[in-house]
C-alpha cells in the first residue's frame, strides 16, 4: 500500500476517510479534486500527479493538501468541493480537470466565499465570478490564436467536430462570436460523449460537407478520435486542435494521423525551445525538469502544468495574505482572494497572470504558441 503522505504534504486518499482533527491555523489548507479515474483521466492524473512536486511550506506556514478523485463527475466534484469546505475548512480549492466539473466546483467556491483556482477553461458566467480564477487559456484566447492561424493558412470553411458537453460548446460559441471576423465559415457541426469509442458516422458527415479544414474540440486521448477517423475516410485537409489535445498520449495514439496537424498550446511543452528573455521559460524549465525527473521522459502535460502554475501564484500571494488574518479564517480567505487577484504579475510555466476585479483569465498572448507534428513529436510552428 502506497504511503498517503508525500513529502511534507498530507494528502488524503478519495476512499480513505480517516477521523481528522480541525486544521491548525498555522496550517494552509488546499483542496484538490481532479479526475485521476474516467473518462478525464488523461487529464487529470499529471495533475494529481503535479501536486507531489509543491512545497511543504509557504511564507513560513506549513501546507497541508487534501486531493480527492471526482472521476469528472460534477455531482462528485460538487460532493468534494463541499467536504473541502464543511470537514477540512480549506484556504483555497483547485480543480478540476473537465470544465463540468469545474463549473460545479466553482458554484460550491461561491456560496461559501472560498478561493478557487479552475485547472479548465470555463464558460465567461464562470470567469466573471468573484472566487474563481482560471488558469488554462481561455477559449477565447485559443481561439482567436487558431482562427488566425486558419486564415493566414487559407481556410475558408470548416467543420467542427467536438465533444458533447460544455467544452464542446466553449468552441462553437467562440464561433459565433469572432469566427465571421476571420472570414470563416462552419458548414458542419458534429459532437460525441467522451466516453464514445466510434465517431464514424459524425466524421463521415463532416467529410460529406467538403470543408476546407476540420477544428476538433475535444481534450485528452479523446481528440485523438476523430484525428484518427478524419484521416481514415481520406480526409486530407487541415485539422486544428485545441490546448486540450496538447499531450504525448495524443501522438501516441494518432500516430500518423497526427502528422501536420496544428495545435494552440501552452508554451510549457516547449520551454526547451524558448527564447532566454521568454517570461515562461523559467517556470516551464523548472516544472518540466522536475516532473519528468520524477515521471519520466516525455511526461510533461500542460494540464500538470496548472498545479504548478497555482502555487506559483499561491507562494506570492499566501504571504501577503498571512499580513492580514490566519488560514483557517473567512478573513483569511478573502485577504488570499484580494492578494491572487492585485499581486499579479505572476509569471508562471503557461504564461504571465495578472487578475483583475473585471479579469479573472488573467493571461495575454504570451501564454499561447503554435505547435505542429512530426514524426511523433511536437515542434514550433515558426
Amino acid at each position: 500500500m502506497k504511503n498517503p503522505f508525500f513529502t511534507g504534504i498530507a494528502v488524503i486518499a478519495a476512499l480513505s476517510l480517516p477521523v481528522l482533527a480541525g486544521p491548525a491555523l498555522a496550517d494552509v489548507t488546499i483542496g484538490v479534486t481532479v479526475s485521476s479515474t474516467g473518462p478525464g483521466a488523461a487529464l487529470g492524473i499529471p495533475l494529481k500527479n503535479s501536486v507531489e512536486l509543491w512545497p511543504a511550506d509557504v511564507g513560513g506556514e506549513k501546507l497541508k493538501v487534501i486531493v480527492l478523485d471526482d472521476a469528472g463527475d460534477p455531482s462528485v466534484a460538487t460532493t468534494n468541493a463541499r467536504r473541502f469546505v464543511n470537514d477540512e475548512k480549506v484556504d483555497v480549492i483547485v480543480g478540476s480537470a473537465l470544465t463540468p466539473a469545474s463549473i460545479a466546483v466553482a458554484g460550491v467556491a461561491a456560496e461559501t466565499s472560498t478561493p478557487h483556482f479552475s485547472a479548465s477553461p470555463v464558460p465567461p458566467n464562470i470567469s466573471k465570478g468573484k472566487w474563481t480564477f482560471v488558469l488554462p487559456q481561455d477559449a477565447g484566447l485559443i481561439a482567436r490564436t487558431l482562427f488566425a492561424k486558419m486564415k493566414a493558412d487559407g481556410v475558408k470553411t470548416f467543420g467542427y467536430i467536438g465533444f458533447s458537453d460544455s467544452y464542446g460548446d466553449l468552441w462553437v460559441n467562440q464561433y459565433k462570436a469572432i469566427g465571421e471576423q476571420y472570414g470563416l465559415k462552419m458548414v458542419a457541426e458534429e459532437r460525441y460523449a467522451r466516453p464514445d469509442t466510434s465517431v464514424s458516422g459524425q466524421v463521415l458527415k463532416l467529410v460529406a460537407s467538403r470543408p476546407d479544414a476540420v477544428f476538433v474540440g475535444a481534450s485528452g486521448t479523446g481528440a485523438a478520435l476523430p484525428q484518427i477517423a478524419l484521416r481514415e475516410r481520406g480526409f486530407t485537409g487541415k485539422i486544428y486542435q485545441t490546448h486540450g489535445a496538447v499531450t504525448f498520449d495524443f501522438l501516441r495514439i494518432a500516430g500518423k494521423a497526427a502528422d501536420n496537424t496544428i495545435f494552440a498550446s501552452g508554451p510549457v511543452m516547449v520551454p526547451e525551445f524558448q527564447p532566454d528573455s521568454s517570461e515562461t521559460k523559467q517556470e516551464g524549465l523548472a516544472y518540466v525538469t522536475a516532473y519528468e525527473k520524477k515521471f519520466g521522459a516525455g511526461t510533461r502535460t500542460q494540464f500538470g502544468a496548472h498545479i504548478h502554475d497555482a502555487m506559483a501564484i499561491l507562494k506570492k500571494a499566501i504571504p501577503v495574505a498571512l499580513k492580514t488574518a490566519k488560514p483557517g479564517t473567512p478573513e483569511f480567505r478573502a485577504a488570499l482572494r484580494d492578494a491572487i487577484e492585485t499581486g499579479g504579475p505572476f509569471p508562471a510555466s503557461q504564461g504571465v497572470f495578472e487578475y483583475k476585479a473585471d479579469d479573472h483569465l488573467g493571461l495575454d498572448e504570451r501564454a499561447v504558441v503554435l505547435l505542429t507534428t512530426k514524426d511523433g513529436k511536437f515542434e514550433l510552428v515558426k
